[in-house]
């Protein structure tokens, strides 16, 4: 019996995210003293004080959960969770796991989050991107409807997070009428999300441009495990194509619900931890497989059950 290890994105943040796991694990606040010492900016603080509205800024939220979920892996780790078959991250959380699967060095990792969260808040001026929840229809009648949307403004498929639940990104103009037609069309719920962002869209590609020179610039390693990437939701067979995947990041899809069928089907494992704050990865793991036991690790309990679970089926 194997597990696999997933990092949450954006989404999973909250004010006061990691204060009882931090109480317990003192390398979680060290971790985030480590990032305050080179960002410059102190995210503990931010995370325990927010407001929420602060939170959700992307060019808050992306490197807030990529040092959190280091964090809990360091956590995990030390408190001695054996190595996983295989890591995934849902979209930023991509970039956690190739650190936590040591492709990448943390302080690289966060230079290179902090610029991936900046140049994807100026991509667009404010106000003009977004994204949308369409819930219950299938992948293909998704498509159809961004399809049937799309002219001069963009609206695409972006992030394929569970049976009947997927996200579209694009022009916020374009967007509304999406969820419009979608409503027409059958779907259980279509609702406009608070992102400013057109997230994983084509909209995306001169940050991804951008992006790129930095990801070819910094040292990269053999992963020491596998890691299923977002995009192709597959392992690369090397280094120049690990980076190839994370050069179209930002404006390529998450195929989540693929992902976590390759770390079910081609490594075979048994469970599913959840590394880093809130339980979002946990709930779309039950849309997926619920025979596929998720665990969260956002509170002591919940961390020293989910290594038990490792134990158990060892």
């Amino acid at each position: 019996m194997s597990f696999a290890v997933v990092f949450p994105g954006q989404g999973s943040q909250s004010v006061g995210m990691l204060a009882e796991l931090a109480a317990a694990h003192p390398i979680i606040q060290q971790t985030f003293s480590e990032a305050t010492e080179v960002l410059g900016t102190d995210y503990w603080q931010l995370a325990q004080n927010g407001p929420d509205a602060t939170l959700a800024d992307t060019r808050v939220t992306q490197p807030l959960m990529f040092i959190g979920g280091v964090a809990v892996w360091r956590a995990l780790r030390q408190a001695g969770l054996s190595k996983p078959e295989a890591i995934a991250g849902h979209s930023l959380g991509e970039f956690t796991a190739l650190v936590a699967a040591g492709a990448l060095e943390f302080v690289d990792g966060l230079k290179l989050v902090q610029q991936r969260a900046q140049l994807m808040s100026a991509a667009v001026p404010d106000g003009e991107g977004g994204m949308a929840a369409l819930i219950g229809m299938d992948d293909e009648d998704v498509i159809a409807v961004c399809s049937d949307t799309t002219g001069a403004r963009i609206v695409e498929a972006v992030n394929f997070n569970a049976p009947g639940q997927v996200a579209i990104s694009g022009h916020v103009d374009a967007l509304e009428k999406a969820v419009a037609l979608a409503k027409e069309r059958g779907a259980r719920k279509a609702i406009m999300l608070a992102v400013s962002v057109p997230n994983h869209s084509s909209l995306m590609k001169d940050a991804g441009a951008q992006l790129a020179e930095t990801i070819d610039s910094l040292v990269w390693h053999e992963p020491a495990v596998p890691v299923v990437q977002n995009a192709q939701a597959a392992v690369p067979s090397d280094i120049d194509a690990l980076k190839a995947s994370l050069r179209s990041h930002v404006f390529s899809p998450v195929q989540w619900t693929k992902t976590v069928g390759v770390l079910r089907d081609q490594f075979s494992v048994s469970n599913i931890i959840e590394c880093g704050p809130g339980k979002v990865l946990s709930g779309l793991g039950k849309r997926i497989d619920r025979s596929l036991p998720h665990l969260p690790t956002e509170s002591p309990d919940a961390l020293d059950s989910a290594i038990q679970s490792t134990l158990e089926s060892a």
